[in-house]
């Protein structure tokens, strides 16, 4: 079966993704703003969810069309196929979302697109009413500017949930966005990875997954799990797929600090669930005291900043601290994501590179200093 699929992604993250889905295997893959589109079968829908780091979920795209009325949006999603994937016991609650469009209530779109899904399969399964007790086929919206997407979605809880991080530190970054820090940095594995102000050690552990190509979703369940389209076989020969793709002679480690206990044992705890103890390395530390193991390796650092932790005075002193501390010299790059746009003044140099990024819904840029490094 050749299935469309759409990922919706952090905004800074589709370059990354497109290049993932690409090395899966998957066809006609195309970015646009904060979602990826590409095509594939059964293998692709079980292999981007067991295996994709930057995506936020793997959905199934039903079909598009514009719409200025309720009556268009009623037609239109009457039209589409939802009998290839809905069947007669299944559950197939709706929700999503409308941003400057005519179709603002996202109440009345809701029950619009659930009472066009039902008379489409009152009509082609014969019957007038649906016990909704089987699987989950979760229906997705979104309206745009007046174009419709419709969706199921695949992936049940967000694929940034990988399943090591039972708990946080306050204002954890993201592991989709940790993931592709790592992606941006180049991070290989013979290189020695950095976090001087680790908190949950959400990069490091990120990190150490990326450089042995263990698949973030592995060890998690998904709700396509549970369809009839999907062979069990399928998502067990993907998993194996993966596993037998892991990397064990590797040179890499990674060191990470922070002056908060209690963050420490976190970070701890969650390296040692997701299995990588043995390559990361844990102290009790202040990053204006960073002091490295090694000759040469690659700092990655989400520092607090105003919107999160500090003030801006606050923020800028440490900026100032850290232009000290991480010095340019042969062998070493340096890698910080920080929402203020003065921070280049602050640390006291011009990053070689910037990248635009968003942490949730915060807009930050990753300043990268890569050019006295190997």
């Amino acid at each position: 079966m050749n299935i469309d699929f759409a990922v919706p992604c952090l905004l800074g993250l589709e370059a990354p993704i497109a290049e993932e889905l690409r090395d899966m295997g998957a066809s006609d893959v195309r970015a646009e703003n904060g979602r990826v589109l590409f095509s594939g079968d059964e293998h692709i829908l079980a292999r981007a969810n067991i295996c994709s780091r930057y995506s936020e979920r793997i959905q199934v795209l039903i079909g598009s069309f514009e719409a200025h009325t309720f009556e268009d949006l009623f037609q239109g999603t009457k039209k589409l196929p939802w009998e290839i994937w809905i069947g007669r016991e299944d559950k197939f609650p709706v929700k999503g979302y409308s941003l400057n469009s005519d179709l603002f209530s996202v109440s009345d779109c809701q029950s619009i697109i659930k009472k066009a899904v039902v008379e489409r399969l009152k009509a082609v399964h014969k019957v007038q009413w649906f016990k909704e007790t089987g699987a989950l086929y979760q229906i997705q919206f979104s309206i745009m500017k007046n174009k419709v997407s419709l969706l199921i979605d695949t992936s049940g809880a967000g694929l940034h949930k990988r399943g090591y991080r039972t708990r946080a530190n306050a204002a954890p970054i993201k592991e989709t966005l940790a993931a592709a820090l790592c992606y941006f940095a180049k991070l290989k594995d013979f290189h020695t990875l950095y976090d001087p102000m680790c908190g949950s050690g959400t990069i490091l552990t990120e990190g150490t997954m990326l450089v042995k190509n263990i698949a973030p979703g592995l060890n998690r369940s998904f709700t396509a799990e549970n369809w009839k389209q999907i062979p069990k076989e399928i998502w067990i020969g993907e998993r194996e797929r993966a596993k037998n793709g892991e990397k064990h002679d590797i040179s890499f480690r990674a060191y990470g600090s922070d002056t908060d206990a209690l963050a420490l044992k976190t970070a701890k705890d969650n390296a040692e669930r997701a299995g990588l103890s043995d390559y990361i390395t844990f102290s009790c530390r202040d990053a204006v005291d960073f002091s490295p193991e090694t000759d040469r390796g690659t700092v990655i650092v989400n520092p607090p900043y105003g919107e999160r932790l500090m003030n801006e005075t606050e923020a800028s002193e440490l900026y100032r601290k850290l232009g000290g501390v991480f010095t340019s010299k042969r062998g070493w790059s340096y890698y910080i994501i920080t929402a203020d746009e003065d921070f280049e003044k602050k640390f006291g140099r011009k990053a070689d590179k910037r990248r635009k990024l968003y942490n949730g819904m915060i807009k930050c840029q990753l300043y990268m200093y890569f050019k006295n490094g190997d």
